[in-house]
């Protein structure tokens, strides 16, 4: 070879060398990224949230269980008392009054709520001082508890006497504190001995009537007037009856 041709063999080796390169190049293939890696969007829905409670109203001091369920929430939450949440679950309160409890799930595509009331019973439990048209609780007393009559040389409770000692009951709980006396009386046929007895069984007969309506024995009291202290003075049949009777008083 001449040197004159040295020069063009050269650039014609540069020339394939770097299209071999070039294809090479061509022919590799990228590297992907580990699929172990990946690590997907945040979802944008909107979230939802549902709660309910096993019971809707409780005496004090009784539990309900509360359970809920969400969706596209990272972030859930109860007030009041529970707080921080899963996305679904369940959880006991003891609410001392009546309560709404709301749950709030939060997420990239908002924020939802929902509520569930529970109500908290009062009733034993109300003060003694809610009393009617501002009467006084003695007032009150003889306006709402009603005597048991009985039929002549009787002590057996009548159907008209179990009306009336029901709402007397009723009377009795909402005042839990109360002492009651029960008092038997008598008409003035018979003599004194025998009237205290059957005084003694009337007054006896109310306090177990009332006991089985859930008024404890331990607030009742009982005495037998017989016929010493009547309420009315007739000699009529109309006059024995109405002495006939369990009546009842304030212990104080």
């Amino acid at each position: 070879m001449t040197l004159s041709k040295r020069p063009l063999v050269r650039a014609l080796l540069l020339s394939v060398g770097s299209l071999a390169l070039i294809v090479s190049g061509c022919n590799k293939k990228p590297v992907s990224k580990s699929a172990g890696n990946y690590v997907p969007p945040p979802s944008s829905a909107k979230p939802t949230a549902s709660i309910s409670a096993d019971k809707s109203s409780i005496n004090p001091g009784e539990s309900v269980r509360l359970s809920w369920t969400t969706t596209d929430a990272p972030n859930v939450s109860i007030d009041p008392e529970v707080g921080a949440v899963t996305a679904q679950g369940s959880t006991s309160v003891t609410p001392g009054a009546s309560t709404t409890y709301t749950i709030t799930a939060s997420g990239p595509g908002g924020n939802a709520n929902a509520t569930v009331r529970v109500s908290v019973n009062s009733g034993a439990a109300a003060p003694a001082e809610q009393t009617k048209s501002n009467s006084s609780l003695d007032q009150l007393f003889l306006e709402e508890v009603g005597d048991a009559y009985f039929d002549y040389d009787s002590a057996e409770i009548r159907a008209d006497g179990k009306d009336v000692l029901r709402r007397d009951a009723e009377f009795f709980k909402r005042y839990p504190t109360m002492r009651i006396t029960i008092e038997g009386h008598c008409d003035e046929r018979g003599s004194t001995e025998y009237n205290l007895a059957l005084g003694d069984r009337r007054a006896n007969a109310v306090k177990q009537y009332l006991m089985s309506l859930g008024i404890p024995g331990d607030r009742l009291n009982t005495v037998s007037y017989g016929k010493e202290k009547p309420f009315c003075m007739e000699a009529s049949e109309a006059c024995y009856a109405k002495n006939r009777r369990g009546h009842f008083a304030q212990a104080k």
